[in-house]
């Protein structure tokens, strides 16, 4: 299944893309796409559903986080062997995590703000993760069975703030705005290996990532098991589990992003997402 939240900010509903890539309101079978609702159970219960018997939503329709709710937004750093390279860092002996903060979390189609006193706002296409199961102290092998689905995230990024100033990253990756998820939840049966999915990233037009996630250093069993060995990862968190080359931190000469751009990224199976890019007095959003 293909599993998205649409309508205006604060006032979304659930719903689903049906087999012809209509949106439907699956608003009277469960109030939101949050963490009680994304169990296996509960999602074999919305698969059940003769989705022709729902309402059609329109296709212009605002399309929200694809997830509500989220507890924790947990992302991993320099997780491809790729990236690592073009950014000079070793790859790392264990995974490096950060936070970005649950205020950063947008739709998928929503402005990017830079934010007051940024030079070097950044762009990362990444495989998003959302828990649908309690993962505490969980094996690689069953790992997988704690997993609602998948959805592309950009982890937008301030490299001044992240990397030149004291302190860790988490501030330069926390900015509102800056966790566009969606535009769907896509359920595993979808995805028949999520480590071979093509992923790429363009900034008016111009493609700057072009990787795959078979290049992840540390795949998404190792990480779930990881993660679960230091916190308990519950219904609704999303893990963002890094990105391929091609960031403008590593490019030569670096690229940052500008007001009036534009970026559009996607996923294999995933969908794609849209971001104009506004300066923080320009955002008609807020």
């Amino acid at each position: 299944m293909k599993l998205l939240r649409f309508g205006a900010p604060g006032q979304e509903k659930p719903g689903i893309v049906d087999a012809n890539g209509t949106i439907r309101d699956l608003s009277s079978h469960l109030s939101d796409l949050s963490g009680e609702h994304l169990d296996r159970r509960a999602l074999e219960r919305l698969a059940s559903i003769d989705t022709s018997t729902l309402p059609e939503v329109a296709a212009d329709i605002r399309l929200g986080p694809c997830v509500s709710g989220v507890g924790k937004f947990i992302c991993i750093g320099l997780n491809y062997s790729d990236h690592a390279a073009e950014t000079g860092a070793e790859v790392p002996p264990e995974p490096v995590i950060f936070n970005k903060w649950t205020s950063a979390i947008c739709g998928p189609n929503d402005n990017v703000v830079i934010p007051r006193n940024s030079q070097k706002t950044d762009w990362e296409v990444e495989l998003g993760v959302v828990i649908g199961k309690t993962a505490r102290y969980v094996d690689e092998a069953s790992a997988m069975d704690h997993v609602a689905g998948f959805c592309v995230v950009n982890d937008v990024s301030e490299r001044e703030f992240q990397l030149e100033r004291s302190g860790t990253w988490d501030k330069g990756k926390g900015c509102d705005t800056f966790g566009p998820l969606g535009p769907w939840l896509v359920t595993p049966d979808e995805i028949a290996d999520p480590h071979q999915l093509d992923m790429w990233l363009e900034v008016d037009g111009k493609r700057y990532q072009n990787g795959n996630t078979r290049t992840m250093v540390y795949q998404i069993p190792y990480l779930i098991s990881y993660l679960s060995q230091f916190m308990s990862l519950q219904p609704g968190d999303v893990i963002s589990t890094g990105t391929p080359p091609g960031v403008g931190m590593g490019q030569q000469p670096q690229v940052y992003l500008k007001p009036g751009q534009r970026m559009r990224l996607g996923i294999e199976g995933l969908g794609e997402q849209t971001q104009a890019v506004v300066a923080e007095s320009d955002d008609s959003t807020r």
